[in-house]
């Protein structure tokens, strides 16, 4: 990867990190889109549409409502999109091992949230006078401070992440000796079983599991009669 594109996806990296909580809330975060806009960033933009569909499947699974502590997909998918991006030759092996660094980093940088709300915290315990009194500039000091740490959060989990991909396509795409189909059959069986997992936790109750159902018979049908 060329330092221009590096810095392309470092900046999308640190974009997708503010959009969980800060900033613009416009769901560039998901998996899906983060994917495809790191491998925009570096050049292909189709190369992290497939990796960014599978990690969109384990990431339905978790909801992020109340107190709940949950992985921050947008890091990690973007430098999986931008490694494969950048990869002229793309295994199922190598494909794996990218999916499992992405994982690895969702949960890094889901902890590296709580850091940084719990430093947000302390800003405001810090601030609690001028914030009383109300101070408009002790506000904006907060505001820019708390933006702030969460930018620099989001380029550091995507510099870590973009390493983790690499590290993880280059060890399974040379050291995995199996079948390429035994490799396709593990990341596939591994998108499928997270999806039809979070499926049955999203829809699998009362009358929402029969048409559940019912759409999985269809979609079965459907994709045994195009194999």
């Amino acid at each position: 990867m060329s330092g221009w594109a590096f810095l392309a996806v470092l900046g999308v990296g640190t974009l997708v990190g503010l959009d969980v909580a800060s900033v613009p809330q416009l769901m560039f975060s998901r998996p899906l889109v983060a994917a495809v806009l790191g491998a925009t960033a570096a050049g292909r933009p189709l190369a992290g549409l497939a990796v960014g569909a599978v990690l969109e499947l384990f990431a339905l699974e978790t909801l992020p409502v109340g107190a709940a502590r949950v992985p921050d997909w947008g890091p990690g998918a973007v430098a999986a999109g931008a490694v494969l991006a950048v990869t002229p030759q793309v295994s199922a092996a190598g494909a794996f091992g990218v999916v499992l660094a992405a994982l690895a980093s969702a949960w890094l940088s889901g902890w590296s949230v709580h850091l940084v709300r719990r430093a947000n915290a302390r800003s405001v315990t810090a601030l609690a006078g001028a914030l009383d009194a109300g101070d408009l500039g002790a506000v904006k000091r907060l505001l820019l401070t708390g933006l702030s740490r969460d930018a620099i959060r989001g380029a550091v989990m995507t510099s870590v992440a973009l390493a983790a991909a690499a590290a993880g396509f280059a060890m399974l795409d040379r050291g995995w000796s199996v079948a390429p189909l035994v490799a396709r059959l593990a990341l596939a069986s591994a998108g499928v079983g997270v999806g039809l997992w979070s499926a049955w936790q999203l829809f699998g109750h009362g009358p929402s599991a029969r048409w559940l159902a019912a759409g999985l018979g269809v979609g079965t049908a459907a994709a045994v009669l195009w194999a």
